[in-house]
This record gives structure tokens, C-alpha cells and sequence, in this order.
């Protein structure tokens, strides 16, 4: 059986293969949004809206 390897490696790989590196922002703002997104229904909320 084969090791598996953690999501971000094979993403990586998949980039570097596949010469996909427009790919690398879209991801990254996409998770950047999903961290406000999760912050927003915190304790921290009031922080992240004066960022706005």
C-alpha cells in the first residue's frame, strides 16, 4: 500500500506538473475568505469588521 500524502503536497505536485500557477492565488484568496468567513462567527467578529 502506498503512503498517502497530506492534500497540499498533491496540490503542489499537481501545480508543478501541470503548469497551473494561476491556480496558486485563486486558492490562496479562496482560503483567505474562508478564514473571514469563519472569524466572522466568533468571539473575534468585532475585529474582523473594523478591518471592513
Amino acid at each position: 500500500m502506498a503512503k498517502r500524502r497530506p492534500l497540499p503536497l498533491e496540490f503542489w505536485d499537481f501545480l508543478m506538473s501541470n503548469k497551473k500557477w494561476w491556480l496558486l492565488p485563486l486558492v490562496l484568496a479562496m482560503l483567505a475568505l474562508a478564514g473571514l468567513v469563519f472569524l466572522a462567527g466568533t468571539p473575534a467578529a468585532p475585529f474582523v469588521y473594523t478591518l471592513f
